[in-house]
């Protein structure tokens, strides 16, 4: 039975560094061997491939431009009349894959635009996104890149956003139809949402392509007091055969090393 692979989500990790770079080589001393990030779009190109290269971490998840985060942008995906600042993104999200030999992409949904109804504008959003959803797929599989979506809870996180459980995202996969497009699992957002992991787990892995944790609902180590046994999760995806990567997107108690006792211990056991 293979040991789980994780990557350090430098967005979340190593923050104590300024730059993204500089997050790498951190990630790197403490022992990991990929790393993802959500936007790396403010950083020098050259230098996260020069830091890549010098280091042999391997970049395996990017998210897309969030949009006007200051207008409230989260991701434009399923948002109506953005479509073609979505394309824009995408570009240059491929520009920094392609550069940084990333092969996931992290197609972000985006929100419900402020003071419509879910209800009401759901349909119109589901369309959007799945039209948006097969124009990324081809192109992705012209640069064999793998697209993601991913369910963000609505009770905790974010109560706009506009994808929010594993079951809404897999029927979108389905009307999508692209072998290359797959279910981005962040434990955390489905325990708040759904609960009965085991059984989701089962249900979806046959689509998920990436995973990401966190302990629930404080969103820290996974080791830490909350809701979800990590070492029972961790089991379970060993034994179903994921054999992907798993994110660590969580906010540290204290340091970053301070809080990785939980993953050095998993790895002294797997001997990886």
């Amino acid at each position: 039975m293979a040991p789980l692979k994780f990557c350090a989500n430098i967005s979340w990790l190593f923050t104590e560094l300024p730059d993204f770079s500089q997050r790498i080589l951190a990630a790197a001393a403490a022992g990991f061997q990929a790393v993802e990030a959500a936007w790396l779009y403010d950083s020098d190109l050259q230098e996260l491939q020069r830091v890549r290269k010098a280091t042999g971490v391997e970049v395996v998840l990017i998210n897309t431009p969030p949009g006007d985060i200051k207008a409230g942008d989260l991701g434009l995906g399923a948002v109506p009349g953005r479509e073609a600042e979505f394309r824009e993104g995408l570009d240059l999200s491929v520009k920094y894959a392609r550069a940084l030999d990333c092969k996931r992409i992290h197609l972000m949904a985006g929100r419900v635009p402020v003071d419509s109804d879910r209800a009401t504008v759901a349909k119109e959003m589901e369309a959007v996104f799945v039209q948006n959803l097969k124009y990324a797929a081809d192109i992705l599989s012209k640069e064999g890149i793998t697209g993601l979506i991913e369910p963000i809870n609505t009770r905790i996180t974010d109560p706009r956003y506009f994808l929010d459980s594993p079951h809404q995202a897999s029927a979108m996969l389905e009307k999508v139809g692209k072998p290359n497009m797959k279910l981005q699992m962040d434990i955390f957002h489905w325990q708040i949402m759904d609960g009965n992991l085991t059984q989701n787990i089962q249900k979806y892995i046959p689509v998920i392509g990436h995973v990401q944790i966190a302990q629930v609902p404080s969103r820290n180590e996974p080791d830490s007091a909350g809701e979800l046994s990590y070492s029972y999760l961790f089991d379970t995806l060993e034994n179903i055969g994921y054999q992907g990567y798993i994110g660590c997107e969580y906010k540290p108690q204290g340091s970053t090393d301070e809080g990785l006792g939980w993953i050095k211990e998993y790895w002294a056991h797997r001997k990886c």
